[in-house]
C-alpha cells in the first residue's frame, strides 16, 4: 500500500517520528510521557515491519525499553 509514494511502513515511521517530535514539546511531564509511549509503540509496529528482523530489532529493543520507562513514571507514586 502507497500513498503519495510513501510505503505503510514509512508512513508508521514517520507518524512515530512525529508522535516523539510532539511529545517533547509537552510542558505537562504525564502527557509528554503518554505521548512519547505512543511513538514508542509506533516504533516498536515499524521495527516489526522492517524486511528483516536484524534491522528492525534495534529499534524495537530500544523503544520496548523506553516504553517500559514511560509506563513505570506514569503509574508509581509520587512521594
Amino acid at each position: 500500500m502507497e500513498i503519495f509514494g510513501i510505503t505503510g511502513t514509512e508512513l508508521v515511521g514517520y507518524l512515530a517520528s512525529i508522535a516523539v517530535l510532539i511529545s517533547f514539546t509537552m510542558k505537562d511531564l504525564r502527557n509528554l510521557r503518554m505521548i512519547n509511549g505512543i511513538g514508542c509503540l509506533l516504533f516498536v509496529l515499524y521495527g516489526c515491519l522492517m524486511p528483516t528482523l536484524r534491522v528492525g530489532l534495534p529499534i524495537i529493543i530500544t523503544n520496548v525499553a523506553i516504553f517500559g520507562i514511560n509506563i513505570y513514571h506514569l503509574t508509581r507514586k509520587n512521594v
